[in-house]
């Protein structure tokens, strides 16, 4: 079954916009370098994937300066912090149904 047939939402879905959300709904915000180191992409990469939430509405991207060194700081949204807790519930629904149906260890 796709994560269409489960609603889950298939901008979240995917591993790594699923690790950065995760991230963020824990700090306040989170600089690009960690939200890179943490999640082990490349610079491309994670730059493709916030732009894809960032336009969702999910996450919102500053940038700016540290000293004369560029900065780039991520932060989730009101939308991005529903959607994730909705994404949450939804995972945790199938789980229920996984445990229900006896496909318990």
């Amino acid at each position: 079954m796709s994560e269409h047939a489960f609603g889950l939402d298939p901008l979240i879905h995917a591993p790594v916009r699923l690790r950065i959300l995760t991230i963020l709904a824990d700090a306040a915000d989170a600089d690009f370098v960690h939200l890179r180191d943490e999640i082990g992409t490349t610079d491309g990469n994670l730059s493709r994937h916030l732009a894809k939430l960032e336009e969702a509405g999910y996450v919102r991207v500053k940038k700016g300066y540290a000293g004369k060194r560029p900065r780039t700081t991520c932060s989730l949204t009101k939308k991005g912090r529903r959607a994730f807790l909705a994404y949450l519930e939804q995972l945790a629904g199938i789980v229920e149904a996984a445990r229900a149906a006896g496909m318990e260890g």
